[in-house]
């Protein structure tokens, strides 16, 4: 197969309509491989030396590479968990700028990087190959036709979001078709489009469609990631929404629910990634470069810094992981049409060396000036698990925030607790006294009363204390 030089951007795998070009950034990485596969994603048919490095950027052009082609990577480097690399070699790895992954992770000793049960923990040394049993990359082609797709840009103040989950909405819905339940095509019914439209909504806010992960313990216990807040790429889709292997799928989804006047929301996992510690699997990002794309302790690298309680934090300090989180955003706005994102424990992103909350951190100030994103819905979750992580009302001008002093008082008020009133005027008017800074308006607290993570409605309204007996974890 004839290999040329290739060009260091865009990263990722990209389709020029006479070849690909593959680029992989790993500032610490030794050496890159590029594995193709067949069809079937079971037999390495090609491994290929991408022998071009620039600006630490690993790079090739394959002119006989076409869409639908099979892919991922092993890198090469230090082992030396003591200082925070973590290269591995016999680990196939999924390029974080994937547009489509196709195939099932199948849990494995040989997905970690150390031998599980070593005396030596993680800094044992696993040397066995992963790859029979990990999804791979996709080439994907992204033309679309759109016509006259526009984005409804309802004003804030009027907008109704519907958090929504993808299968939870669909998988037992009696009108949508029983081959279409659980996916985006279940979600483009017209009797879904129907109800949503009839109960005024605007927007629908989907839980995390990017790929996700189920976790081994999970797997273990007969149990799944139902809600998908365990991201391993973020920009494909997860297969478990889709038909087919075609991206098309979810583009028609968003056609359709922009034809009714309703945007697309997606909940967005950018805080942390599904490789959890340092006990965790090696599958993507810790074996390309650990040290550039995690946040490690600086006294100790062999440790991760954890302020989202998932045992890792995504190292937005670094220009190239700011570049792929940016990246990502834009993708899903430009390509696939998305009108906003809901950003999960949104203050981890704006932590900065000192891991101390920042309202002018890279992040929040790449995100301000961009000319894509700083014109759609903004919405952040305030909080996260870290020391001073509660910042309601704490975000720059141009964004939104869960409000969970809406969500509370409005229960306390609803149940019939002493001297309520006042507390619930100001909630109801907009919390002036949080966000009324800095030009901010009423519209930037985004007022609930339920959502994923807390009761249900019904549990709302009937219980005390929180009692999620079916994952066995109270």
């Amino acid at each position: 197969m004839r290999v040329w030089p290739g060009l260091p951007y865009p990263l990722g795998a990209t389709w020029d309509g006479r070849g690909v070009n593959f680029a992989l950034f790993s500032e610490n990485a030794e050496r890159v491989e590029l594995c193709l596969f067949d069809d079937d994603g079971k037999a390495e048919i090609e491994r290929l030396k991408l022998c071009e490095y620039t600006d630490e950027v690993w790079h090739a052009y394959l002119p006989e590479v076409r869409p639908g082609q099979l892919y991922g990577y092993r890198v090469a480097g230090p082992y030396e968990p003591l200082r925070g690399h973590r290269f591995n070699h016999h680990k196939l790895l999924l390029d974080p700028y994937a547009k489509s992954v196709v195939g099932d992770l199948v849990w494995n000793d040989a997905h970690f990087g150390y031998e599980i049960n070593h005396p030596d923990a993680d800094l044992s040394f696993d040397a066995r190959d992963n790859a029979a049993w990990m999804p791979k990359c996709r080439v994907v082609d992204t033309a679309f036709t759109w016509g006259e797709d526009r984005p409804p840009r309802t004003e804030w103040h009027a907008s109704v979001l519907y958090e929504m989950h993808v299968k939870g909405f669909t998988q037992s819905h009696p009108e949508v078709p029983e081959h279409f339940r659980g996916t985006f095509s279940g979600l483009s019914e017209p009797a879904v489009v129907e109800h949503l439209t009839k109960l005024g909504v605007t927007a629908v806010e989907l839980l995390p469609v990017q790929l996700f992960l189920d976790d081994r313990h999970l797997i273990e216990r007969g149990l799944s990631n139902y809600w998908g807040y365990n991201t391993l790429g973020f920009f494909a889709p997860d297969p478990r929404y889709l038909t087919s292997k075609y991206l098309g799928e979810f583009k028609t989804f968003v056609q359709i629910m922009h034809t009714a006047g309703i945007e697309v929301i997606l909940d967005v996992v950018y805080n942390h990634t599904a490789e959890g510690n340092q006990m965790g699997p090696t599958l993507s990002f810790r074996g390309i470069d650990n040290a550039s794309y995690y946040h490690l302790v600086h006294e100790n690298p062999r440790y991760y810094m954890d302020f989202t309680g998932c045992g890792n934090v995504f190292n937005l300090r670094h220009p190239r992981v700011l570049q792929l989180v940016m990246d990502s955003l834009r993708y899903w706005v430009s390509e696939m049409h998305v009108d906003g994102f809901r950003f999960d424990l949104a203050s981890t992103l704006a932590r900065e060396e000192n891991g101390q909350f920042d309202h002018h951190c890279g992040f929040l100030d790449a995100m301000r000036q961009d000319p894509v994103l700083s014109v759609v819905q903004l919405i952040a979750e305030p909080w996260d698990v870290g020391d001073g992580g509660y910042r309601v009302g704490g975000f720059p001008a141009g964004w939104a925030e869960w409000n969970d002093r809406y969500r509370d008082t409005v229960r306390r008020y609803w149940k019939g607790d002493d001297a309520q009133l006042p507390e619930f005027a100001t909630r109801l008017t907009g919390s002036a006294d949080l966000f009324d800074s800095h030009g901010r308006c009423p519209w930037a607290s985004v007022n609930f009363v339920t959502a994923h993570d807390g009761f249900t409605l019904a549990d709302t309204v009937s219980y005390n204390e929180k009692h999620n007996e079916a994952n066995h974890e109270g």
